[in-house]
Order: structure tokens, then C-alpha cells, then sequence
């Protein structure tokens, strides 16, 4: 009996682990409000050079979150100093209120895609700038708090192709 549960557990550490994650990193918003002045950087380097990889941007958001979809620049600085900077527009609920994303109670998680089939052509460190820029309609000025937004991160996983 004893070396049935042994094996079993092996078999689940074995198994739950998700070989193809290279980096996953989150930050914790201020107080569950995201200020369109707060730039959320991470920084990551000793990621292979020939494999493809596939980016993306996780958001975990809670009910207070008051819209449907969600914009976001995204900015990836290369160790040359050259700089890929994005607009990006993410679905969060379905036209019903219904919250997409994944998990149990009131906070879901979103993994949304940012680059897929990347190659990092340079050995360093490479930096990721995230700011959201949300606009209310008819408004020029941004969001100055965005609600409901309690955690931001990226993750980079091995591509399969």
C-alpha cells in the first residue's frame, strides 16, 4: 500500500509539471487599480537563442472590473536597444457579462496572447513594459484608475512548432 501511494504521488509531480514554461512572473496592482501612469516592467535573460517561444500576458481581474474588453500597450526591449511596441485589444467578458478566463470565485485569470513563434536572436536581457490605455468612449483622456485589474504578468513558453 505504501508504495502505491509513493508512485502515485511521483507520478503526479511528474505529470503536473508544465515542461514547456520558460519565465512566468506576476505583479500586484495597487490595490486591486491599475494607474494609467504605472508601467509594469519585467526583465528576463539566459532564454535559448534558437528555440521559438511563445509569448504572452497574464491579467487576473476581479468582479469589480468594469468592462468587456481591455487595451494595453506592450513594449519588448531586445539587450540591442531596439524596441517592438504594440497596441493591444483583449476580450475579458462575453457580450452576457460572463467573465472569461479561468478560476474559482470572484478573481479570474486571463493568459493572452502577446507574440507567438518569437525568436530571441541575442544573448541579455530583455525587458517587457506593460501599461494599460483604457479610454472611457468620447473621452481623450485615459483611465486614471483602473479598476479591478489586481494582478498583471507575461509568461514565455516554449513553442511547438
Amino acid at each position: 500500500m505504501r508504495s502505491a501511494l509513493l508512485i502515485l504521488t511521483i507520478s503526479a509531480v511528474l505529470f503536473s509539471c508544465n515542461t514547456e514554461l520558460v519565465k512566468s512572473e506576476f505583479r500586484a496592482t495597487n490595490g486591486g487599480a491599475w494607474n494609467k501612469d504605472n508601467t509594469i516592467e519585467f526583465n528576463f535573460s539566459e532564454i535559448d537563442t534558437v528555440q521559438r517561444h511563445n509569448m504572452f500576458i497574464n491579467i487576473r481581474n476581479d468582479a469589480t472590473f468594469p468592462y468587456s474588453n481591455l487595451f494595453l500597450i506592450a513594449e519588448l526591449e531586445f539587450p540591442t536597444g531596439e524596441t517592438v511596441k504594440d497596441t493591444l485589444q483583449y476580450e475579458m467578458a462575453l457580450p452576457d457579462g460572463t467573465w472569461l478566463g479561468k478560476g474559482f470565485g470572484s478573481i479570474k485569470e486571463n493568459k493572452l496572447w502577446y507574440k507567438e513563434n518569437i525568436v530571441f536572436p541575442t544573448s541579455g536581457v530583455y525587458t517587457i513594459r506593460i501599461s494599460q490605455a483604457m479610454r472611457k468612449n468620447g473621452s481623450v483622456n485615459g483611465v486614471a484608475n483602473l479598476e479591478g485589474i489586481t494582478d498583471v504578468g507575461f509568461e514565455i513558453d516554449k513553442s511547438s512548432e
